[in-house]
């Protein structure tokens, strides 16, 4: 049975250290697709979603083992209709972890079958934070060595 996994996230943006996670994932999983969900304590967006989404599939445009998928609905739910028995999370540090570890717990008893998969983030992108790289772009610093595509 092929394996899938679900990278669950706002991804606004989508960084290099979301990158080193998807492409390790595939060292685990069959496919991992890559779910933008809307964050209900999110209000806005600081990047389209649309133009997102378009910079992702660009990224992995080589990878057929790699898919974006926009979702507004619980990601326990979305994991069953697509058929993927993985969620797929990274951790920067134990804060991450404590939050994730919630997240996952919840999950699981929304979807019994649905299993998380912590990598931890490799040094070189463990500083890396999406917010961060808004707050510098929003006053026009120079964010594109955290990023996989240009600006």
């Amino acid at each position: 049975m092929k394996k899938i996994a679900i990278f669950p996230g706002s991804f606004d943006p989508f960084t290099k250290g979301h990158e080193d996670i998807v492409l390790r994932g595939l060292k685990i999983f069959d496919e991992v697709i890559i779910g933008i969900g809307y964050n209900s304590s999110k209000h806005t967006r600081y990047f389209e979603i649309d133009w997102m989404v378009k910079k992702i599939e660009e990224t992995f445009a080589d990878n057929n083992r790699i898919k974006t998928l926009v979702y507004n609905e619980l990601t326990a739910e979305i994991a069953k209709k697509i058929g993927a028995g993985y969620l797929l999370r990274g951790l920067r540090n134990t804060t991450d972890f404590e939050y994730e570890n919630s997240i996952s717990q919840v999950n699981r008893y929304l979807n019994e079958k649905l299993e998380t998969v912590f990598l931890i983030t490799s040094p070189e992108y463990a500083a890396i934070n999406s917010s961060i790289i808004r707050e510098v772009h929003k006053y026009n610093g120079d964010v594109s060595d955290f990023l996989p595509y240009k600006i």
